[in-house]
């Protein structure tokens, strides 16, 4: 049999969306391949996100799309190889199609996660994928996996073996960070695991707390270290979430781990200048109360009326242009991010990969998805993250087997 028809046994280690993805295109290269998965299902973490609706991708242009990932250049190579315009071609040929929202988002046309995973899981039962449940990695000895399952310890030897094992954010559904342990172990660097996409604590009053926790608040312009995100957050009972939270989420952090602290600007009025909103408040009746004027002449909802009162600076000042420069910059001190385990994703992870995804030192162990060291916004980059460099290191893999030829085994 020639090397370009030989039959490898492979191995995915997780099945998550990255896993699957490699799984797929290991198979359809011919391959026969064996997912293992530590949970009782797969893609249990997808069908969660599918809950709001499965934010697949974005729709924006690629040069501002590949410039949310963090570090510069993160994926890159991976995205431009899958695209997200090749992602909506792939759920089409599963028979899910998909739209555009109009923030630009990228959502199955049904909204929901399971139809799609189950058409997924079809194709890859007809390519002949292998999957294992409840089979939990223990041990990787030179390419050979040890795999503890519920009639006992295995060990698998494949040609070559892909880990997909996620990030730490999600403990619940299979992704705790378990495998730093062993593979830094193994020599290979990892870099912290770190909350990303999370929501930052604040010391609320208690009458603050009480009367606003779950608030959602609709109209604000969020500012850190030079950066301005609008859009919309949540004040929960230890502090703030949603997507504007998110977006600037690793600038407070790391300001948090600098300093012990972040502090984070408020524009509670974004859609009205310093100028004009002076000249609204200045044109309150001479006595009305601070809350009325708050709510007639600054338009503000009781809960940004609420949130104001609670920034830096003391009582709320009675002048015109001081009061107005307050309500486009009310600035709040985050003591830090929620733990990771309250976390949409994770920061850090696995350094060191070559082009192909394949791991310092470790011939023929390659590695995707969330386990890497990136970290993107929420709005389809996590997903897409996931996909992209799922198949990028299978074809990765695929390129060193052709390398490597007969030398590393597999069934001809």
């Amino acid at each position: 049999m020639s090397r370009e028809t030989k039959r490898h046994d492979l191995a995915v280690v997780g099945g998550g969306p990255a896993g699957l993805a490699a799984a797929e295109r290991l198979a359809e290269a011919g391959h026969t391949v064996t997912v293992h998965e530590r949970m009782p299902s797969v893609a249990r973490r997808l069908l969660i996100a599918g809950r709001g609706g499965l934010n697949l991708t974005h729709g924006e242009a690629l040069p501002d799309f590949l410039a949310r990932y963090h570090p510069a250049g993160s994926l890159e190579a991976a995205i431009r190889a899958f695209p997200p315009e090749a992602l909506r071609a792939w759920c089409e040929g599963l028979g899910q199609p998909t739209f555009v929202g109009s923030s630009g988002r990228v959502f199955p046309k049904v909204f929901k996660a399971s139809p799609l995973l189950r058409a997924w899981l079809a194709r890859l039962d007809r390519l002949g994928v292998r999957v294992r449940t409840r089979h939990r990695l223990a041990g990787i000895e030179g390419r050979t996996l040890v795999i503890d399952t519920p009639e006992g310890q295995v060990r698998h030897a494949p040609a070559a073996a892909l880990l997909a094992l996620g990030g730490a954010s999600w403990p619940r559904l299979g992704s705790d960070g378990s495998w730093v342990g062993l593979l830094e172990g193994l020599g290979v660097p990892v870099a912290p695991l770190r909350p990303a996409n999370v929501g930052f604590r604040v010391a609320w009053s208690e009458i603050f707390r009480a009367r606003f926790a779950g608030e959602p608040v609709k109209r604000v312009a969020l500012s850190a270290s030079g950066r301005r995100v609008l859009g919309e957050m949540v004040v929960t009972e230890t502090g703030i979430e949603g997507g504007a939270v998110y977006a600037l989420g690793r600038v407070l952090r790391e300001g948090a781990e600098a300093d012990g602290s972040a502090t984070l600007a408020l524009d509670l009025r974004p859609d009205l200048a310093e100028a004009d909103l002076t000249a609204r408040l200045a044109r309150s009746r001479p006595g009305e109360s601070a809350a009325s004027r708050l709510r007639k002449a600054a338009g503000l909802a009781p809960v940004a009326a609420g949130l104001l009162r609670e920034s830096e600076g003391g009582p709320l000042p009675a002048e015109p242009a001081a009061l107005a420069a307050r309500i486009k910059a009310a600035r709040l001190t985050l003591a830090g991010p929620e733990p990771i385990a309250r976390a949409i994703s994770t920061a850090g992870g696995l350094q060191g990969i070559d082009a192909r995804f394949m791991l310092p030192g470790r011939p023929g162990l390659f590695a995707a998805g969330e386990m890497l060291d990136w970290e993107a916004p929420t709005g389809g980059y996590l997903l897409q993250g996931a996909f992209a460099s799922g198949r990028a290191a299978a074809e990765g893999m695929l390129g060193w087997l052709a390398e490597v030829g007969d030398r590393d085994g597999g069934a001809a």
